[in-house]
């Protein structure tokens, strides 16, 4: 089972969520349907980065990784392809 980090774009404002699943289809319906936090409030959503991980735990290191860096132009150059984790 390969898990995967993926970042969702608002089309409602210029946010971006960064999250980890084994499905990321199914989730990004569960923050355009069903999830009353952060996502809820810039439905709706679509996924603009996707990169599959063996495990979990490569998956969770590359999600805090992007998390960490705090900046939309980091994002932003890593959705584009200009850089890689």
């Amino acid at each position: 089972m390969s898990y995967s980090v993926y970042i969702l774009k608002s089309l409602s404002s210029n946010k971006y969520y960064i999250g980890s699943s084994v499905n990321p289809q199914q989730r990004l319906l569960y923050h355009n349907s069903i999830e009353k936090g952060f996502t809820s409030r810039f439905r709706p959503w679509i996924i603009v980065y996707q990169k599959q991980y063996e495990t979990k735990e490569q998956a969770l290191i590359a999600e805090r990784k992007i998390k960490s860096w705090k900046s939309k132009k980091m994002i932003e150059k890593l959705i584009s392809g200009n850089y890689n984790i």
